[in-house]
Order: structure tokens, then C-alpha cells, then sequence
């Protein structure tokens, strides 16, 4: 699955929770770089990193990640 088939709304889910991505980060226990390259597209996350930045934000994968038709 290439990321141009992913939709992401993580960047919006993020900052609606008030949160930067240092401190989204911390609670995911990824780097802020991650957060920062899964916002842009350039990295897909892994089921296990995805599952924890859901968990932080206190939402699910598919409010965060979802497949473009």
C-alpha cells in the first residue's frame, strides 16, 4: 500500500487535541520526527506505532487512517 492510497488526518487530529507533535510524540513513545514524517506522507506507520498515536490522541486508527477508494 503506497501512502498516495492513504488518507491522513493525523496533523488535524493532533492540534485539535491541542497537542504539538513533541508532545504527541511522548505519549506515543515515538520520535517528534516520526510524527513529523507520518504527517507528511513520507512515512507509513506501522499497526503498533499507529495503535499508539490512536491511544494518545484518544481516538481509533480508522478516525486517524483511512484507504482512499
Amino acid at each position: 500500500m503506497g501512502s498516495s492510497r492513504l488518507g491522513l488526518r493525523l496533523k488535524e487530529v493532533r492540534t485539535a487535541a491541542g497537542l504539538t507533535q513533541a508532545q504527541l510524540a511522548d505519549a506515543a513513545k515515538v520520535s517528534r520526527k516520526t510524527i513529523n514524517t507520518v504527517e507528511n506522507g513520507v512515512f507509513i506507520p506501522s499497526t503498533i506505532v499507529a495503535l499508539e498515536l490512536a491511544r494518545a490522541l484518544n481516538t481509533t486508527v480508522e478516525a486517524i487512517f483511512y484507504l482512499k477508494d
